[in-house]
């Protein structure tokens, strides 16, 4: 369960600091996927001038499979990125200590979206089935939802049967799978867009199964904190993001050319990307990127109910820190 981050042995050598030494008023941010809408408030940002305002020069990569963030963070390629906080948390367990700094997403977009005619009606209906998970750190949420409700992911016909799902839905439409790993504003929407009628699904949110964690948090490292002109770095980025994030939610379409703009993959239409902005603005709504301490102990604690292997052994210190939305919110 925990043998993807192999960061922190990259950080033990990094021998110093490597991004806060740099210049005062540049930015590297390291995305958890690929350029999309989920990202709109940052992109946004740059495109709307809101970063210049505050003196920054900010560069934006974009993730993908084969890029974990928090390695791209220990070996100095970045100065913050963003994260599931499960990753993030297993990440500082094993000794990369990032902190996070920011929350733009107030809730979770993570569900199984299941086929009807499997007989899937509940929870407990997962015994016996092949369900779908993300992994490279994405697995912890499902694992830990499974621990605490009593269903093994050994297989078998009391377990369920875990297929490493890649980042598509191919195993559901393939009926390789009776549910796979979706987010409400991306995955769910290409499963209807396959030609799958909605009625043939039903969908468990981890929101409404009371074990959602905290997701796309801005982390940077421990050691960077100290830093003031580091932190006066990353103030004055929280407070243009959090205007990229208001602006994006209120010019949906806008917002989604903006990605276009910037999405040299050319993946997903305007149109895909219009339809995650407005379902990313609810996931981001309200939110002024200071972090809930109630969401960041409910995450804990999820994360903490693991079992015989949770995904973390311990309650983290010094795992966020308000400091940087308190002086940019003022």
């Amino acid at each position: 369960m925990k043998t993807i981050m192999t960061a922190a042995a990259i950080a033990a050598g990094m021998g110093g600091t490597a991004y806060a030494d740099g210049h005062a008023n540049d930015v590297t941010l390291q995305l958890q996927w690929v350029t999309q809408a989920q990202f709109a408030g940052y992109y946004v940002a740059l495109d709307k001038g809101f970063y210049e305002e505050e003196g920054l020069e900010v560069t934006i990569l974009p993730g993908g499979p084969d890029i974990a963030p928090p390695q791209v963070l220990a070996g100095g390629g970045a100065d913050i990125m963003l994260n599931w906080m499960p990753s993030a948390l297993a990440a500082r367990e094993k000794g990369l200590p990032v902190v996070n700094i920011a929350q733009p997403f107030t809730s979770s977009g993570l569900m199984l979206t299941c086929w009807k005619d499997t007989g899937i009606e509940t929870v407990e209906d997962f015994r016996g089935k092949t369900i779908g998970v993300w992994f490279f750190g994405n697995e912890y949420p499902f694992l830990s939802w499974m621990s605490q409700v009593g269903i093994g992911t050994d297989g078998g016909d009391d377990g369920v049967t875990v297929l490493k799902q890649g980042f598509n839905v191919d195993p559901l439409l393939n009926r390789e799978a009776d549910c796979i790993s979706t987010m409400t504003y991306n995955e769910y929407g290409q499963v209807i867009d396959a030609g799958v009628d909605p009625d043939e699904l039903i969908t468990f949110k981890y929101e409404d199964q009371g074990v959602a964690t905290l997701e796309d948090g801005i982390y940077a490292l421990e050691e960077n904190l100290e830093d003031p002109v580091f932190v006066d770095k990353m103030v004055r980025f929280v407070r243009a993001s959090m205007r990229g994030w208001r602006y994006a939610e209120e010019n949906v379409d806008e917002a989604a050319a903006i990605i276009m703009e910037n999405d040299e993959t050319g993946a997903q239409s305007e149109a895909a990307q219009a339809r995650m902005m407005g379902e990313i603005a609810k996931l981001t709504a309200g939110g002024t990127g200071a972090l809930d301490i109630d969401a960041y102990q409910r995450t804990v604690d999820t994360l903490l109910a693991g079992g015989s292997d949770p995904v973390i052994s311990m309650a983290p210190e010094g795992a966020y820190t308000t400091v940087i939305t308190d002086e940019a919110l003022n």
